[in-house]
């Protein structure tokens, strides 16, 4: 399932180069992601009761587009590829004229909430991932 979320460049988000700073579309896609957990009902709460955390170990991005004040974006967050403890998600960023602005392949791993260490992927988180 693809989850969309939009937002609109606050001057706060801006650099001395008069566009979005760099960290801050990494802070854009964790908005994505917790709204694309929240939209499959895997709050953190949910995903804990199933005995694991979600750690991000890797984000692969392409800045593609500036963005400045003002634009409005969309970030969309869906499903990839899952492995044993591990899943990937893809998300893309686009502003109000469709013009990609940045993409990345988020890597995660579902971490054991006790043993700090990796664990399979829970069902319901896996079953995002599964084909129709």
């Amino acid at each position: 399932m693809q989850m969309k979320l939009e937002l609109i460049v606050r001057p706060t988000e801006i650099d001395v180069n008069g566009h979005v700073n760099n960290a801050k579309y990494l802070e854009y896609l964790e908005w994505g992601r917790d709204e694309w957990y929240e939209a499959n009902a895997l709050s953190y709460d949910v995903l804990k009761e199933h005995g694991v955390q979600t750690v991000t170990v890797n984000i692969n991005i392409n800045y593609r587009k500036e963005c400045r004040q003002g634009d409005r974006l969309t970030v969309t967050t869906e499903p990839q590829s899952i492995g044993r403890s591990s899943y990937v998600l893809l998300q893309r960023i686009v502003n109000d004229q469709g013009e990609l602005c940045a993409d990345a392949q988020v890597t995660s791993v579902t971490m054991d909430v006790e043993t700090r260490r990796s664990r399979p992927v829970p069902d319901p988180l896996r079953a995002l991932f599964e084909l129709p």
